[in-house]
């Protein structure tokens, strides 16, 4: 299978990485020169536009920012619709609306080209070392076809259902990773108002039934980093549930009561 990989960012960059390293015959495009750098000394091939990587693809794999950037690579004058084979196969690796890849799924799926989504969750560092977290929406044959390629990078790598339940499943992940900023933080700042040490407190809670990985974060006293890189990035999927849960009548309940109180915290709120 030729892959072609658009969004060489933190999290795209080291996922082309191990495609490219795994022998794929891979075609990259970026708008800044700067982010195609790293590839220089590899095997990957460089497009001149999203286009020409698509007609050199029989996979494109899209790990772009936001939903307005995904629709102008897929859709615009020179995307990658516009050189995609039929029988092609696009893979949204961002965190965007799930309506957002149900409708490009149905613009796809006009020329023949079939259109998943496939969130993922880990960051850099998950992706370098293959064990980036991929939840998948779309057709089980489909997802089968890329599966060679995902493993590459991907373990686990879930099925989640139709166009859309990726998305979905990744957005309900970051809301819950949100809210247990949340309470993990007033946690210890309850247990030192109570006489209680930190640093003994926060051992005791990351061995026992109330750990979490937000917690560890907690400790590790990233938050002012994780408000920096991600406060933007966490509202935004905060929004995208809020709005999810209004059109379905859904209740977020304590969730998004604890979500709120993290977005506060960390300076960007909803």
């Amino acid at each position: 299978m030729r892959v072609g990989f658009i969004g060489l960012g933190s999290q795209g960059a080291p996922i082309a990485q191990r495609i490219v390293s795994a022998g794929y015959q891979t075609t990259l495009w970026a708008r800044r020169p700067a982010s195609l750098e790293p590839f220089a000394d590899t095997s990957a091939q460089i497009a001149g536009s999203p286009t020409e990587l698509a007609q050199a693809s029989d996979l494109v794999c899209l790990c772009v920012g936001n939903d307005d950037d995904l629709r102008a690579v897929l859709t615009g004058e020179h995307g990658v619709l516009a050189g995609m084979s039929a029988g092609g196969v696009i893979a949204v690796h961002s965190t965007v609306h799930p309506d957002t890849c149900r409708q490009l799924a149905e613009v796809a799926a006009a020329q023949g080209v079939s259109l998943i989504d496939a969130a993922v969750s880990g960051g850099a560092p998950a992706a370098a070392e293959g064990r980036l977290l991929v939840m998948v929406g779309g057709p089980a044959g489909i997802l089968e076809r890329c599966r060679p390629v995902f493993e590459t990078y991907a373990d686990p790598l879930v099925h989640l259902g139709d166009v859309g339940a990726g998305q979905v499943t990744k957005l309900l992940n970051n809301l819950l990773f949100t809210a247990n900023l949340a309470t993990a933080a007033n946690t210890m700042a309850l247990g030192e108002q109570l006489g209680v040490d930190q640093t003994r407190l926060g051992e005791v809670i990351a061995h026992g039934s109330a750990n979490s990985f937000a917690l560890g974060r907690i400790l590790a006293g990233t938050l002012a980093r994780i408000a920096e890189h991600a406060g933007h990035t966490l509202r935004k999927d905060i929004e995208l549930v809020v709005e999810l849960a209004a059109a379905s009548k859904a209740d977020t309940g304590i969730a998004l009561t604890a979500a709120d109180a993290t977005l506060a915290l960390l300076g960007h709120p909803r």
